[in-house]
């Protein structure tokens, strides 16, 4: 199938109203794409407004590509008219199987021929969603990590019936829209990134709920140890780093044995009533009496600042 080349492609269609859709709805509007975003109910559009424009400041403060405007917003309830003239589409509805499969059943007679169609589902695999679209080879996974305004990394995968082209192409559009694409190899349940937040944040659970540190602590420990090395290098460079001379070698033959000591829990603990009212009460005292709208501004303000760091640090190197 001849698609367009990524370089050509200038009008993209959304499908949801929440912080993920409209958080992809901003993005494409500040990388200077026309973006038509299809909505459930005209209901939601001020919601959906309202979204992007809370993500244009922090947009504004990384830098718009030329032409970019909210002004190139379209919304629309018509499925039809959304998909009419997109050169790409992704799709963020609610994470429901049934919903998704008759989306993509419609998608796959409205959608030109020649068009990629992604999906930001998290916890679906494509195999399941495109069981039902008439043309399942053009869809693939493109699971953003939130918020994917401003988040980089969208991670790409294809299902059982996707042509591997499609996935391939995707992974080109979103490098030349400015993401860092991972193309899997197979689909895998929760994917990359989401598997290792995750024995994270289980092991996380385990030391609150044995009371051996709270949230606050928790929290302190992984942006002042980790944290910092991670935004720059992924826990595997950074123990060939460790390793010194050695490198990645001499770090597993000095500290490999220690790995089979009991220190983590593999298997996340009850959530007991208990333990979600320490977790709940430990956050709201971290978040000093701070509203969400309040976190959300220091927590993206934070994420502009380390995209702005590291994009001299590679450009120096």
């Amino acid at each position: 199938m001849a698609r367009k080349a990524v370089e050509d492609v200038r009008n993209i269609t959304t499908l949801g109203a929440g912080p993920i859709g409209a958080g992809w709805a901003a993005y494409f509007l500040a990388q200077g794409y026309d973006v038509t975003a299809w909505i459930f109910d005209a209901g939601e559009e001020e919601k959906l407004r309202g979204l992007i424009d809370a993500a244009w400041e922090s947009l504004e403060e990384l830098g718009l590509a030329e032409g970019a405007s909210r002004d190139r917003l379209t919304v629309t309830t018509d499925l039809a008219q959304a998909c009419a003239n997109a050169d790409f589409v992704q799709e963020s509805v609610p994470e429901n199987l049934t919903l998704k499969q008759s989306m993509y059943e419609k998608m796959g007679a409205l959608v030109p021929a020649d068009v990629v169609i992604s999906s930001s589902t998290s916890g679906l695999t494509m195999s399941q969603i495109q069981e039902t679209c008439p043309t399942p080879e053009r869809t693939v996974t493109g699971h953003p990590f939130n918020p994917p305004y401003l988040m980089p990394l969208v991670e790409i995968v294809g299902g059982k019936k996707s042509d591997p082209e499609a996935v391939a192409w995707a992974g080109r559009f979103y490098e030349h829209a400015g993401k860092a694409p991972l193309v899997m190899d197979k689909e895998v349940p929760g994917f990359v990134a989401t598997r290792l937040q995750e024995a994270i944040w289980r092991e996380a659970l385990h030391m609150i709920n044995a009371g051996e540190a709270t949230v606050e602590q928790i929290d302190t420990a992984i942006v002042n140890g980790p944290g910092p090395r991670w935004a720059i290098m992924g826990p595997c460079m950074v123990y060939h780093v460790g390793g010194g001379e050695g490198g990645m070698r001499y770090c597993l033959e000095q500290f490999g044995p220690a790995l089979k000591f009991p220190w983590t829990r593999l298997v996340a603990p009850e959530l007991t009533p208990e333990l979600t009212e320490t977790v709940v009460e430990g956050a709201e005292k971290a978040a000093g009496g701070q509203d969400f709208r309040t976190l959300t501004r220091e927590m993206n303000s934070g994420l502009v600042a380390i995209a702005k760091a590291l994009g001299k640090a590679r450009k120096k190197g």
